[in-house]
């Protein structure tokens, strides 16, 4: 079966260039097709399904740089080094937690995704199938929540930031509008915006923890016992703060709530 390495190798015969690969993915798969010795330049079923392993690699990608599972994953890992439990709860539990939080929150523009763009191309015939139209109605619902995550945050510096390097000056940017911010601009100054996000809400989570630790630490050194790490001491109490306060419920609540939800479209 052909290999996603070998398309790549023939997208360079195809004359397919580096920019029409970011507007259009899809597209770039099939016009890399075309250069495949023994194939029709269709896609046909051996193309889907390197094209369908292709979109699975660049899944982890998308979803760490496209969706809320960065302020997720950030704001957990925080919660568990101020809890002081080291290793627990685990990564793999850490990581799927916010990536089923990330599938809540994003329902709607899921939804969209699917109707507006994957699922049309998949039930129209393999002739007529337009892997432009496919890839806008899945870009334009991931746009629209990257944007509304950007401007309920109020980061539009981060946007600001991005198209002063990429050349725009001051009075072009000015008059631009969102519309008007590429992919390439868009997606990092996303990822700047969730992570400032995730340390505000991880700083207000870790501040009653922080309290304990001092509050404990004091004790110790008032009796003399400084020789005592106050961890072992703490520590009890810390989860003893979290179960009786349901933390977890409250800290998943107020990633849900924080997520600005879109229907995209």
């Amino acid at each position: 079966m052909t290999s996603a390495p070998l398309l790549m190798f023939a997208q360079s015969f195809a004359g397919v260039d580096a920019a029409s690969k970011l507007e259009n993915p899809i597209g770039f798969v099939e016009a890399a097709a075309q250069a495949v010795p023994g194939m029709d330049g269709s896609t046909s079923a051996p193309i889907s399904i390197v094209l369908l392993l292709t979109v699975l690699t660049l899944a982890p990608a998308i979803l760490i740089l496209c969706t809320s599972f960065t302020r997720f994953v950030v704001v957990l890992g925080l919660l568990r080094q101020a809890i002081g439990t080291q290793g627990l709860p685990p990564s793999q539990v850490v990581v799927g937690l916010s990536l089923f939080l990330t599938f809540v929150a994003m329902s709607p523009t899921l939804e969209a995704m699917w109707s507006d763009g994957i699922r049309p191309y998949l039930d129209a015939p393999i002739a007529e199938r337009d892997s432009l139209a496919a890839w806008e109605g899945v870009k334009q619902p991931l746009r629209n929540f990257m944007i509304a995550q950007i401007r309920g945050a109020e980061n539009e510096s981060s946007v600001e930031m991005m198209l002063n390097f990429q050349g725009y000056d001051a009075d072009v940017r000015a008059g631009m509008e969102w519309k008007d911010v590429d992919m390439v601009a868009l997606i990092p100054a996303f990822v700047l915006s969730e992570l400032k996000i995730a340390f505000l809400i991880a700083f207000r989570i870790y501040l009653p923890f922080l309290v304990i630790d001092m509050v404990v630490s004091s004790l110790l050194i008032s009796m003399g016992m400084m020789m005592l790490p106050p961890v072992f001491i703490s520590l009890p109490f810390k989860l003893l703060l979290f179960v009786v306060a349901d933390g977890w419920a409250l800290v998943a609540g107020s990633l849900m709530e924080s997520v600005v939800r879109v229907g995209g479209g």
